[in-house]
């Protein structure tokens, strides 16, 4: 079953001949054909033509000799990176008809290393969210479902929630994702997918439709360990048009995963352990913390003192930025425009019709904090407690080379549910902001399932640009979990 491949089991049937690029291809638009209206996983789907065009392009240079990194791979790109002369919506009514006529950094590379573009994935409104639950193309849905109740949705998570639903249901081999305050990590974790969250400036934003600047950072979702490093590798690189772009060398990011972790340290921070956190999910953090210690890791238990404030500063520091970014989106300059006796008038209109209640939301929340006689007492004092986190994870590093936790304190939840307690929902980010805050790498590997036969997963923290240690203590994690399962809405399932 093509769709069913990893990205490194892809490559090689296609070096093999095993297979065509646009066999592979077409499998996967088959099975978007098939399941996508059920998932809604993807907003726009590239013409076949087009697709078709892009994989015999890739057999060519397989036939030569001269195939890429990504070549001949069908993936997915979330809908918040610019794609030259394909619509990218951000999944928002203000950019509903936006064709971009230039392509962002990330997509750039990944075409330069011959992948092949099946659509725009869908996700929160301007990355804005947990549950794919915003997006004004509607949600998506998760393609696993809850054992006993198979007739109630569940969300993929978010915001990044299109690009995990549709690699979990085998609507892509991989896909691209953003991570501003954990939406790469959690909607895997979801769905029973790899993610990685890069150190922050390991993959240049330009081009990418920005939520929070100085936390957004793109991200490869995949099935295995070894995908996101081969996908990062394709995906990384210093680029002069983004100036938080780092220009550190890229390494052979898949070739970490295998090698011994035998004699690394392994961080529990004792901050996690948060009251209340379900039995389940306490359970898979003692089986992950086993498992390494049969690798030949060492635990040790270290203090992030200032996790606590993580969630709090991350809600005033990411709408603040989220506030000033999405100020463009007026009407005159940029996005759908409605009309009004006055200019002043035409602002309102087009701002209140083009983006939906979260954003709005959220905007507001941000031209409050920073606002006269607000921003001292919010704005800045959320960057200061910013800079105790990310010193709370050097000290921590001093000691240790990873951090281990869960990822999100819950399996996927019901779409629908926590809908009218927005700091509920903020909570299925708890574990995920404080590496967001600090700008460091983390990794999503699924590790089991809860009792309702729905995934959760472990999350791997890193050094600043040490993605390699995370992928070798991930590819450990994932060897032990053996994790096999496949969600009920599948492309292999009853073909």
């Amino acid at each position: 079953m093509l769709t069913g491949l990893t990205l490194t089991e892809a490559r090689k049937g296609l070096a093999a001949r095993t297979f065509s690029a646009r066999e592979l291809a077409q499998a996967h638009l088959d099975a978007i054909d098939r399941l996508n209206p059920a998932l809604n996983a993807y907003i726009t789907v590239l013409p076949q033509a087009d697709v078709q065009a892009a994989a015999d392009a890739a057999d060519a240079r397989y036939a030569k000799g001269e195939a890429g990194l990504m070549d001949g791979l069908p993936v997915g790109v979330k809908d918040l990176f610019c794609t030259k002369g394909v619509r990218t919506t951000a999944a928002s009514k203000m950019l509903a008809e936006f064709v971009p006529p230039y392509e962002s950094a990330v997509t750039a590379r990944l075409l330069a290393e011959g992948a092949i573009f099946l659509g725009k994935t869908n996700l929160d409104e301007f990355a804005m969210g947990s549950a794919n639950m915003s997006s004004a193309f509607g949600p998506a849905t998760n393609p696993w479902q809850r054992a006993g109740t198979p007739d109630v949705a569940l969300v993929p998570g978010g915001s990044s929630g299109g690009s995990s639903a549709a690699v979990a249901a085998g609507l892509a081999l991989a896909a691209t994702g953003t991570d501003t305050g954990g939406s790469i990590r959690q909607p895997a974790a979801y769905c029973g997918i790899v993610g990685l969250k890069p150190t922050y400036g390991r993959c240049s934003r330009w081009g990418v439709i920005a939520y929070a600047s100085s936390l957004d950072q793109a991200g490869p979702m995949t099935r295995s360990v070894a995908d996101a490093g081969l996908m990062l590798e394709a995906m990384a690189g210093f680029d002069a048009r983004d100036s938080t772009s780092s220009n550190r060398p890229v390494p052979a990011f898949h070739k970490a995963v295998g090698k011994s972790v035998k004699g690394l340290r392994v961080g529990i921070p004792t901050e996690y352990r948060a009251p209340g956190l379900p039995a389940e999910i306490l359970a898979m953090w003692e089986q992950g913390i086993a498992w390494l210690k049969d690798a030949g890791c060492e635990v040790v238990d270290v203090s992030l003192p200032h996790t606590r404030y993580g969630l709090a500063s991350y809600y005033i520091i990411a709408p603040a930025e989220c506030s000033s970014n999405l100020a463009r989106y007026d009407g005159i300059r940029f996005g759908t425009r409605e009309s009004a006796p006055s200019l002043d008038g035409v602002y309102e209109a087009t701002r209140a019709a083009g983006f939906g209640a979260e954003v709005r939301s959220r905007i507001l929340m941000g031209t409050y904090v920073l606002s006269a006689g607000y921003y001292d007492a919010y704005y800045l004092k959320a960057q200061k407690v910013r800079t105790l986190i990310r010193r709370d994870f050097e000290q921590a590093f001093e000691k240790v080379d990873v951090l281990l936790a869960p990822t999100a304190p819950s399996a996927a939840f019901a779409q629908g549910d926590n809908m009218n307690d927005p700091v509920q929902m903020y909570l299925n980010d708890i574990f995920t902001v404080p590496a967001s805050l600090a700008g460091v790498p983390a990794l999503s590997v699924p590790a089991g399932l809860d009792s309702a036969g729905l995934p959760l997963g472990l999350q791997v923290i890193g050094r600043h640009f040490d993605e390699e240690t995370v992928l070798s203590i991930g590819g450990a994690l994932e060897a032990a979990a053996g994790f096999t399962h496949r969600p009920t809405l599948h492309a292999g399932a009853g073909a």
